[in-house]
C-alpha cells in the first residue's frame, strides 16, 4: 500500500489534499471530491428538468426539497460511477501520466476496498432515490445500465462520449419523472440538447489525454475529430442550443428561460473561441467552465418556475 497521502496528478491543492482526514484521502479520490467539477455537470440537466418540470406544473412548492436531493444524489452517484470507471480501467490508468496517480493504480486502494466503497455510496444513492415516487425509482435505476457499460466503450466505439452523454443526461429525464410522474416529448427534446452538451464539452476534456489515449489505443471524440474539433463543437453546441430551446417552447417557458438559454449559448460560443487543443491546461479550464454554463440556464429556469407559481 502506497502513501496515501500522495497526490492525483491533476487534483492538487483541493480541500482533500489538505484537510481530509488522511485514512479518507483515497476514497475521497475515488469518488472525485477532489475534483467536483463532474458532480457539477451531472446535477446540471437534474436542475434544469426539476425547474421546467415546476413550471410547467405552476407549482414550486417542492422544487427546492428536489433540488437538494438532486445535488446529494448527484454527487454521491457520481462519486460511484467514477469509483466504478477507476476499478474497470485501473490497467489504463497505469500506462496514462495524468491518471496513473489515481488511488488504485497508486496501489493506495484495493480492489475490494474500492468496490466496497462503490457499494456505500451505491446505498446512499439509492437512500435518496427512495424519496421520489415509483416511477421516478424505476426511471433512476434504469440509469444504471448505461452508467455501468460506459467505461467500456472506449475499448470498442470512437463516440465513449456518446454514451456518457445518455449517463450524464439522465437528470433531465428525472425532473419530469420526480415532478410529473411522466416522461413526455419536452423531457425527452431537453434529454436530447444535454447530450449533445455533453459530447461537446468531454471532447474537450478528452484532448488533454489524446496523445495517451493514441499510444494505447483508446478511442475518443477528440482523436476522433482531431483537427476539425472546433467545427465538430459548433455542430454540438449549436444543437445542443436548439434542442433545448424546443423543450422550452413545448414547456410554455417564459422569458426568465428564454435569458438563461441565451446566455448558455452565448458562454458555450466563448467556449469554442477560446479553446485550443494543443493546450491541454486551457481544454482543463475551459472543460470546468461547462459548470458555470449550466447554471446560467437553471438560473434562467428557477426564475421562471417561480413566476409560473406565482
Amino acid at each position: 500500500m502506497s502513501d496515501v497521502t500522495t497526490r492525483v496528478a491533476d487534483a492538487t491543492g483541493n480541500w482533500v489534499d489538505t484537510h481530509a482526514p488522511s485514512w479518507s484521502r483515497p476514497y475521497l479520490r475515488l469518488s472525485r471530491f477532489d475534483r467536483p467539477i463532474g458532480s457539477w455537470l451531472l446535477l446540471m440537466p437534474c436542475w434544469w428538468s426539476a425547474a421546467l418540470a415546476a413550471g410547467i406544473a405552476h407549482d414550486a412548492s417542492q422544487l427546492w426539497l428536489v433540488i437538494a436531493l438532486f445535488f446529494i444524489g448527484a454527487f454521491v452517484m457520481r462519486g460511484a460511477g467514477c469509483t466504478w470507471n477507476d476499478i474497470t480501467d485501473r490497467d489504463l490508468d497505469a500506462k496514462v501520466e495524468r491518471t496513473r496517480s489515481r488511488p488504485i493504480p497508486a496501489g493506495q486502494v484495493s480492489v475490494p476496498q474500492a468496490l466496497a466503497w462503490l457499494v456505500l455510496q451505491a446505498l446512499i444513492g439509492l437512500a435518496v432515490l427512495l424519496q421520489f415516487n415509483r416511477f421516478a425509482i424505476m426511471t433512476g435505476i434504469a440509469s444504471l445500465i448505461i452508467v455501468a457499460i460506459y467505461p467500456f466503450m472506449k475499448r470498442i466505439t470512437w463516440w465513449p462520449q456518446a454514451v456518457l452523454g445518455l449517463a450524464f443526461s439522465w437528470g433531465a429525464l428525472m425532473g419530469f419523472a420526480v415532478t410529473l410522474g411522466r416522461i413526455d416529448l419536452t423531457a425527452l427534446v431537453l434529454y436530447a440538447g444535454s447530450i449533445a452538451w455533453v459530447i461537446g464539452y468531454d471532447t474537450i476534456y478528452a484532448h488533454q489525454d489524446a496523445e495517451d489515449d493514441a499510444l494505447i489505443g483508446v478511442k475518443s471524440t477528440a482523436r476522433l475529430f482531431g483537427a476539425a474539433t472546433h467545427r465538430a463543437l459548433a455542430v454540438f453546441y449549436a444543437l445542443a442550443v436548439v434542442l433545448i430551446g424546443v423543450a422550452l417552447a413545448l414547456g410554455g417557458a417564459r422569458w426568465p428561460a428564454w435569458l438563461g438559454l441565451i446566455a448558455f449559448a452565448a458562454h458555450l460560443v466563448w467556449q469554442i473561441r477560446r479553446l485550443d487543443i494543443g493546450d491541454p491546461a486551457l481544454c482543463k479550464r475551459v472543460f470546468h467552465s461547462n459548470r458555470d454554463a449550466g447554471l446560467l440556464l437553471f438560473a434562467g429556469l428557477l426564475v421562471d418556475a417561480v413566476m409560473r407559481a406565482n
